[in-house]
């Protein structure tokens, strides 16, 4: 897995009232509802004395509701944006996080070891095969929709895995980092839909970018560019990604703006739980 967080704002219901010129000395009212029969425009003349030379107008109309970033594509792109700020300027031209851990830098300036990345291969299937299962059990219905979508990765890892075990390499068992997350991810696809839809896409759609690219990187400083198969996929990797999207944006479109909030919310947790096992490869 790779590092690749809901906005609330406040919007104003009413309009001020505004007080403009006006030559007829006749108040007019849209404070009726649209639907209501009186819904037109009411107008009566005030006393000479009070109406002077103006008109209140009082109205409810509403301002366009401010749309969250990504909105208007879909809350897929919601959660790319939210994911996009929690990276580093060195890893998004969207991040704002500044560099803290290890695995924030630069993946050019990594010094990786075949220690340390197999424990990230091995902590990365833990958590793959926790999602598939998760996934093929469907707790909720919802988590149905994302069986067999051709980015699973266990398959791939344990390919991986027994291609080191053939080369000489002990297999270690999983460590703490991917231990915790698994657990996590557990309790939280049984009790929480709309926080665990956000791991699963980070988790996802994360090694499908950045992944690739620090596999790549990795492979070239000590695999001698050996392409594993964690970076393989069958049939065309945007198509995939693609329908995984609008399976995405279909389930979000029953959930209610603050179960969106709190998916988005989740972000954060993912990165923290992903960067702790990234960090396996420079250790």
């Amino acid at each position: 897995m790779a590092s690749l967080t809901p906005f609330s704002q406040p919007h104003p219901l009413f309009k001020r009232s505004n007080f403009i010129p006006s030559p007829s000395p006749r108040f007019s009212s849209s404070f009726i509802p649209k639907d209501s029969p009186y819904s037109k425009t009411q107008s009566f003349k005030l006393p000479r004395m009070a109406a002077r030379n103006y008109v209140v107008s009082a109205t409810t109309a509403e301002k366009p509701w401010k749309r969250y970033p990504g909105e208007a594509k879909g809350f897929v792109e919601e959660m790319r944006f939210v994911a996009m700020k929690l990276h580093t300027r060195d890893q998004a031209k969207e991040g704002e996080k500044e560099v803290k851990q290890p695995e924030e830098r630069a993946v050019r300036q990594w010094e990786p070891s075949i220690d340390g990345y197999l424990k990230f291969l091995v902590d990365s299937k833990l958590v793959y095969d926790t999602l598939e299962g998760i996934i093929d059990k469907a707790a909720f219905p919802s988590y149905a929709e994302f069986r067999n979508t051709g980015l699973e990765r266990s398959e791939s890892l344990a390919k991986d895995l027994q291609w080191f075990k053939e080369q000489g390499y002990a297999i270690p068992e999983p460590s703490s980092p991917g231990v915790t997350y698994a657990k996590y991810l557990k309790e939280l696809s049984e009790k929480d839909p709309q926080a665990f839809i956000c791991h699963f896409y980070n988790i996802y759609f994360a090694h499908s970018a950045g992944g690739r690219m620090i596999g790549k990187k990795v492979a070239e400083k000590i695999l001698d560019n050996k392409e594993l198969e964690y970076y393989k996929w069958d049939g065309d990797l945007s198509q995939l990604l693609q329908n995984v999207r609008n399976k995405l944006n279909k389930v979000a479109e029953c959930w209610t703006r603050d179960e969106k909030n709190h998916c988005l919310e989740e972000t954060e947790k993912s990165f923290k739980h992903s960067g702790e096992i990234l960090r396996l490869i420079l250790s």
